[in-house]
């Protein structure tokens, strides 16, 4: 059953966003709506589990493109990761994607779709009365998802497809050191290959590359940076 808070208890809320300006004017926006709420921040994925861990948050309001550690490079890929583990270990926790990236989380569409807590999504585009919809949805409990673009189409990626896809286009690497990093056969990888690029509806066209269409139609759909 979704978690579904009462109007009377107290609010803790987490706000995680590296952009001084917008976690301030998150915070702001927040405070005045929920007065009597406890607001907290962070500004990477560091420690963020253990704080909620101790603190027991209900609401999580947070950025994609946030660096794992203070000094470190924001990249949506953090903010992927941290989140497919909170919703692991916090299944009823309430969550606001707030964000630039949120395409990316057809990466993660499975786990959205098993998450028992509120699950909303909230383009950095949007008004502050449209952000705030978001933030009571999930507190409510409800999902909204119809922002992420693919989520709805059927499209399945497995996990080591997005691995290869990182190896390839993120680290430089050919098919062989594929296969060492991810202790497979190149034939393996090569099927990785043929499955994700069938997924994406690439197929060999005379005078095209079809690694450069791969990397292409998968950065449209959100499955690489």
């Amino acid at each position: 059953m979704k978690q579904v808070l009462s109007a009377q208890k107290l609010l803790k809320i987490l706000v995680i966003d590296d952009h001084e300006s917008v976690l301030s004017g998150t915070v702001d926006i927040l405070q005045k709506n929920y007065p009597n709420a406890e607001v907290l921040t962070a500004v990477n994925a560091d420690n963020v589990l253990n704080e909620i861990s101790i603190l027991q948050h209900d609401l999580i309001v947070m950025d994609l493109s946030i660096p794992e550690q203070n000094g470190l490079t924001a990249r949506p890929d953090n903010g992927i990761q941290l989140l497919k583990n909170l919703m692991k270990k916090y299944p009823n926790l309430n969550i606001v994607v707030q964000s630039a990236h949120v395409r990316t989380l057809v990466r993660i569409r499975l786990d959205i779709d098993n998450h028992k807590g509120g699950f909303t999504i909230a383009d950095k585009s949007l008004s502050s009365q449209e952000m705030l919809a978001r933030v009571d949805w999930a507190l409510k409990g409800l999902t909204h998802t119809k922002d992420i673009k693919g989520i709805h189409s059927g499209l399945e990626v497995k996990p080591e497809w997005i691995k290869v896809l990182n190896l390839a286009f993120e680290k430089g690497l050919q098919d062989k050191t594929i296969a060492e990093e991810m202790c497979v056969s190149e034939r393996m990888v090569r099927h990785y290959w043929s499955k994700l690029q069938d997924a994406l509806n690439v197929y060999p066209e005379e005078g095209k590359n079809i690694r450069i269409q791969t990397e292409m139609r998968a950065r449209e759909e959100g499955l690489i940076d």
